[in-house]
């Protein structure tokens, strides 16, 4: 994606993110073209192409926005992480039920194992509550532990159509945490 902070240009990005949205529901992922983009957008090629390299790169686009407003979050403190996550799946639930039902969900993973760590390497504040785990160990070693437990129990919940109760989920979790941390 063409990153731009143009009215005009975010505009276009979020029609065309809608549209691709819109044609998810109703066709597999890999039997829709950027001209049924184009046509359920009402935009022109170029505007599409002027913003997005292809249908992916519309996907991974709202993969690293999502991604961002998760980092801030995490990144000040408002809240901890397994909130945080819950939150932030909920907020996009729609997309995510879309990205499973086309088989799609591992691209999750591979935007968050990509796209976090550079986040962390350009963005992270004193407020980020691993800084302290991070201190004399590899961050990239636990970033890629943290990232896989997450997506995995995300994934699982995803898979079961986001109907188990989040806080259900988040505190079989931290149970499992303190018996690892042997409290």
């Amino acid at each position: 994606m063409t990153e731009s902070n143009n009215p005009s240009a975010l505009r276009s990005q979020k029609e065309i993110t809608e549209a691709l949205l819109s044609l998810m529901k109703e066709y597999p992922y890999n039997e829709i073209s950027v001209k049924q983009i184009i046509l359920e957008a009402k935009l022109a090629r170029k505007t599409f192409y002027r913003n997005f390299t292809s249908k992916d790169d519309v996907l991974l686009s709202l993969m690293h926005n999502i991604l961002k407003d998760y980092f801030s979050i995490v990144d000040s403190n408002r809240k901890d992480v397994l909130s945080a996550v819950f939150d932030v799946a909920e907020e996009n639930r729609e997309f995510l039920l879309l990205l499973d039902k086309n088989h799609m969900l591992h691209l999750t993973l591979k935007c968050m194992n990509e796209y976090l760590p550079l986040l962390r390497r350009e963005k992270l504040t004193a407020l980020n509550p691993f800084i302290r785990y991070f201190d004399g160990a590899d961050p990239e070693y636990l970033m890629a532990l943290n990232i896989g437990a997450v997506w995995n129990v995300i994934s699982l919940w995803i898979h079961r159509g986001m109907t188990d109760d989040p806080q259900k989920v988040r505190e079989t979790v931290e149970r499992y945490l303190f018996r690892l941390a042997g409290k």
